[in-house]
């Protein structure tokens, strides 16, 4: 029996093998067991080398859209800058509006101008820096592109069209770079040990990408919020400033 076991063991040690002479002859039963614990030798090790590849892969297209992701928060807070650009604007128009409309009852009455005479002029607003407001993105969505864009060397190793994802690019001479207690718990083999510690450090990485993404959207998500809001409140400021043109062009007809 355990003749039978061993020789159906995928990876025994080699030296086991080396001891038996090369001029030996060897029955059917041998020769058989030799060639299936060969084949399933190989059969591990071509499983477990395209399992790497796939996480390869996997992470690979992680990182992608942690790129994509980075990219829709840059563009998200530019039409924040927009938005927030369109507001100031729009309140710069309704100052004008009112001081249009301190002018015309002047000109309508000598009662008006005495009016806007005493009555307190309404408080200017100061002009931007530059031509340019300032827009702060909500903290949450600031640290997580902060965060991702510290992967873009990442990114840049692993883009499929920049470095080509290959198992034989692995150094297996980094299957020795590890602890004692991490080593047993690898399979003696050595190329099988270095495919099981390559898709364990993918696994790793890919837990870190997808905490990431999650920051990311959930920091995009108070991102649209916020600006709905925005939206909302410049929506009726527009609404008012355009009913106070019709008046004002209205009582321009007038004079």
């Amino acid at each position: 029996m355990s003749t039978l076991t061993s020789s159906y063991n995928p990876f025994a040690e080699d030296e086991e093998e080396e001891e038996a002479p090369m001029g030996l002859a060897r029955g059917s039963g041998e020769a058989s067991g030799a060639e299936r614990q060969e084949y399933l030798r190989q059969e591990v090790l071509r499983r477990s080398a395209a399992t790497a590849d796939s996480t390869s892969r996997s992470l690979s297209l992680l990182y992608e859209s942690e790129r994509i992701g980075v990219a829709t928060s840059e563009e998200l807070v530019r039409q924040g800058e927009a938005l927030k650009r369109t507001e100031q604007m729009v309140d710069k128009m309704e100052q004008d509006l009112k001081t249009s409309q301190r002018h015309i009852n002047s000109i309508k009455s000598v009662w008006g101008g005495l009016v806007n005479y005493f009555k307190a002029k309404p408080p200017e607003n100061k002009p931007e820096q530059n031509g340019t407001p300032e827009y702060y993105a909500n903290s949450r969505l600031k640290e997580a592109v902060i965060s991702s864009k510290e992967q873009e060397s990442k990114y840049q190793e692993s883009h499929p069209n920049l470095r080509k994802l290959e198992n034989s690019d692995y150094d297996f001479g980094k299957a020795d770079l590890v602890s004692s207690g991490q080593r047993d718990s690898y399979p003696k083999n050595q190329q099988l040990r270095a495919y099981h510690q390559k898709i364990d450090t993918n696994l790793d990485e890919m837990s870190s990408g997808l905490s990431r993404l999650k920051n990311l959207a959930l920091g995009l998500q108070t991102e649209i919020d916020e600006q709905d809001s925005m939206l909302d409140r410049l929506t009726k400021k527009v609404e008012t400033l355009d009913v106070n043109i019709k008046s004002t062009d209205k009582r321009v007809r007038q004079l």
